[in-house]
């Protein structure tokens, strides 16, 4: 998703495509400037700058309005901090460990241009190891965020 389309937008796809989580790129190119996951939509609520245009607010002014709320109430996230990268040359184990010391569950796979090439997440580790079976995680996405009005699963 790009950083001038809504940030509803990202919370829709991230519904539409069962996941947690997703990248932001700038509008022209495929450069790395964010990531936003589920919990995130908290701050359509709490952060005020957000919420008066909450329908409206572009991801790069979601991330603009979430980092000034969160450092005028001195909180610590995720969103303070650069996205979590990779390389696709970086060996399974650096990967793993990179997860683990910032305890996120995905990571973006940059080239040297820190353009987007992919994501690998620890499910996608985990799974290499562990098939899960059908139906493993039942409809728990469906009941994080609720279907929009006329759509269908």
């Amino acid at each position: 998703m790009t950083e001038d389309q809504p940030v509803l937008h990202a919370f829709k796809l991230m519904r539409e495509k069962s996941v947690g989580g997703l990248p932001i790129v700038e509008k022209e190119g495929n450069k790395l400037v964010g990531n936003i996951s589920l919990r995130d939509i908290q701050f359509l609520l709490m952060a005020p700058e957000i919420y008066k245009d909450f329908r409206s607010v572009t991801a790069k002014a979601f991330f603009t309005a979430v980092r000034s709320y969160l450092r005028l109430k001195q909180e610590a996230s995720h969103l303070l901090e650069d996205v979590i990268t990779c390389q696709k040359n970086d060996t399974i184990e650096k990967v793993i460990l990179k997860l683990d010391n910032a305890r996120i569950q995905r990571i973006y796979v940059v080239n040297g241009h820190n353009e987007l090439e992919g994501v690998v997440t620890l499910r996608d580790i985990i799974s290499t190891f562990v098939e899960e079976p059908p139906g493993y995680f039942g409809d728990f996405f469906y009941q994080v965020v609720p279907l929009p009005k006329n759509s269908s699963v």
